[in-house]
């Protein structure tokens, strides 16, 4: 159970990463003129920390000790 969440999480982490670098790109090319692309982008990265956070809270609740 611990390794399957374990990989989850880190896959999470890794669209976060994924998701920012993405983000950062197009707004460092400056053709998203309204801002739609890069909004988008926030709110992707900002539901994979969520992801990653619920992933953690799991992770500390699973191994809690009884």
């Amino acid at each position: 159970m611990n390794a399957i969440l374990i990989i989850f999480l880190v896959i999470a982490a890794l669209a976060t990463l994924g998701v920012l670098a993405r983000g950062i790109i197009i707004m460092a090319r400056g053709k998203d003129i309204t801002g739609q692309q890069s909004n988008k982008m926030m709110s992707y990265r900002v539901a994979f920390q969520a992801l990653a956070i619920i992933f953690i809270v799991v992770l500390f609740l699973v191994n809690r000790p009884a």
